[in-house]
């Protein structure tokens, strides 16, 4: 068959040139908002930077949520661009903005802060790119294809989105022991092979609507999201005597003000007559619970990957020998059950969920999910690895279950001239639930650090030689601290003791267990598992109250305007 008939819009073949296009944009977009999270510690290393001295948190913060919080803040709006002006070329753009960051961040020609800044300003920017691909790739696919065969197509690229995440640590670990750069050159080839496949081969053939810019929808939406994202992520860090921001006067303007400029947004949409988002897309039950469910799962995803890794870099992986410069490899491998077990369930339950709905499948996944959460609060912090890797491969079957049907339902649910703010919607319930999980999950973990790390850090300092005054004074600096070292693999103990000089006086026998691969872990092992009790619990009951959502989702709904193989007008009323 000629090319050109290949990648026409009316071949047969098309919808397979589709689907593998947008389930590599899909993927990149989402490996990369994981990317860097194991791979820290070597971009910290290559750029000469400190980032646990108290002047760079800040950037440690915007490098690790800056690329999710730009999705989740312009996804929407990049659906309904996508609506007005056509899909794939929104798609298309994005993916060569994708690129161009990708390119600029391999050359980072700074160090130190400036450094810093160039990699913050650039990942942004490739956000922009990755918000465009997310916005568009599943309104691609439920154009391209038939209802019968939508849930297997929207299966394999909700998986390749999810799965990036997980990818994306195991990747990162494993170029992080090779050159930081290759963190980010690994984007380039992909992103310039999918920019030009993308131009040369997709076609909008869905319905477009013509319509003005929503500037004010379009306003709200984006600062009220930033600033209430951004104020929970500014939460974890201490402020005055506190552990935590939560009182921090700029804190709570920021939450404040976002909630209430989100809800000036709702109030815009809803006496517009061309909006940003039809709001009242939530009327319809099976688009409302899918998006609510989405987005709890996702907090309690990124949750669980936070805490994976502070526990394997941080304590586990150190207690059972490993170099603090080897953790990030090998916290990406000994994570493989958890993306294995995603990858197994995900096309499975999306092919499934064609010929009997999402319901089922969505609500037993995250009821998994839940029970995988309390399993994990009986693991000791020093746990036998194979049931870890049972824990995590069930919790990844359960998120799997759970992702692909929720997101055909989603777009099962809606019009066809509403697909890319509808996919637009649901790609910010999970990038905003990304961002969420950073501020409520380390919160809660130093809300439990707070309660016996102090007392331990003392006792363990005394223990070895430290005066009562210094190892006092070191007790009383904010948890968060150790918590970020946990997190990036790192031992504090030496930075938190040689501005005291304290080391200078201590035997070398006692100077060399404090700093050694074995103190810090023993140490932090036990307040961490107090911390782990907190945040595994909070996200076991957002995981059952999301499975209870799924399951007052209702039949399987296909919106009345389908034409062909729809649901019997019985279902459609039904589920409204």
């Amino acid at each position: 068959m000629p090319r050109s008939a290949v990648f026409h819009s009316d071949s047969p073949h098309y919808k397979w040139v589709a689907l593998s296009n947008t389930t590599l944009g899909m993927l990149i977009a989402t490996i990369n908002s994981s990317i860097v999270l194991i791979s820290l510690p070597a971009i910290f290393t290559g750029i000469h930077l400190n980032p646990l001295q108290p002047g760079n948190v800040s950037y440690l913060l915007w490098i690790i949520m800056g690329y999710t919080l730009v999705t989740a803040v312009l996804v929407v709006s990049f659906g309904r661009l996508g609506d007005m002006f056509g899909r794939v070329r929104v798609y298309n753009l994005g993916f060569a903005i994708f690129t161009i960051a990708a390119i600029a961040l391999v050359f980072v020609p700074f160090d130190g802060g400036g450094g810093a800044m160039w990699i913050i300003a650039w990942r942004l920017v490739q956000g922009v790119g990755g918000a465009a691909l997310m916005a568009t790739s599943t309104a691609i696919l439920t154009d391209a294809f038939p209802t019968n065969k939508r849930g297997m197509a929207l299966g394999i690229n909700q998986v390749a989105a999810i799965a990036g995440s997980f990818i994306g640590l195991i990747v990162g670990g494993v170029l992080a022991g090779i050159d930081w750069r290759a963190v980010f050159i690994v984007s380039v080839p992909i992103g310039v092979i999918g920019t030009v496949w993308g131009y040369a081969s997709l076609h909008d053939n869905g319905k477009r609507t013509r319509a003005k810019m929503d500037w004010p929808g379009n306003i709200t939406f984006g600062v009220g999201l930033t600033a209430l994202l951004a104020g929970i992520t500014y939460g974890i860090q201490p402020y005055g005597g506190s552990a935590t921001g939560w009182g921090n006067p700029w804190v709570l303007g920021g939450i404040i003000g976002g909630i209430l400029l989100l809800v000036v947004f709702v109030i815009i949409e809803m006496r517009t007559e061309q909006p940003m988002f039809a709001v009242s897309l939530f009327r319809i039950r099976a688009f409302a619970t899918g998006n609510f469910s989405g987005l709890l799962a996702a907090i309690g995803r990124g949750g669980l990957q936070f805490m994976l890794i502070i526990w394997l870099q941080g304590i586990w992986l150190p207690l059972h020998g490993y170099s603090y410069e080897s953790t990030p490899l090998w916290a990406g491998i000994y994570l493989l059950p958890l993306t294995i077990g995603f990858l197994v369930a995900g096309p499975i339950s999306g092919a499934l969920s064609d010929r009997f709905g999402a319901r089922a499948f969505s609500t037993a996944g995250l009821v998994l999910v839940g029970v995988t959460f309390i399993a994990l609060l009986f693991l000791p912090v020093d746990f036998q690895y194979w049931e870890f890797a049972v824990l995590t491969g069930l919790n990844g079957i359960g998120s799997g279950l759970f992702s692909a049907p929720n997101r055909t339902a989603i777009m099962n649910s809606v019009p066809a001239n509403q697909r890319g703010s509808a996919s637009g919607m649901a790609g910010t319930m999970l990038n905003a639930g990304s961002s969420l999980s950073i501020g409520i999950f380390f919160s809660l973990m130093v809300a439990g650090l707070s309660a016996n790390l102090p007392a331990a850090l003392r006792s363990g300092l005394t223990a070895h030689g430290v005066t009562d005054a210094v190892a006092s004074g070191v007790a009383n600096t904010p948890p968060v601290g150790s918590l970020f070292a946990a997190f990036l693999g790192y031992n504090p103990i030496e930075a938190l003791l040689k501005p005291t000089g304290a080391l200078d006086h201590l035997s070398s026998a006692n100077a060399a267990a404090l700093t050694g691969k074995e103190f810090f872990p023993q140490l932090i092992s036990g307040p961490f598992h107090d911390g782990l009790v907190v945040v595994f619990l909070a996200a076991a009951v957002m995981s059952f109250i999301g499975a209870a959502a799924s399951l007052a989702r209702g039949k399987k709904f296909v919106h009345p305007d389908e034409p062909a193989h729809a649901a019997p007008e019985s279902e459609l009323t039904a589920t409204r």
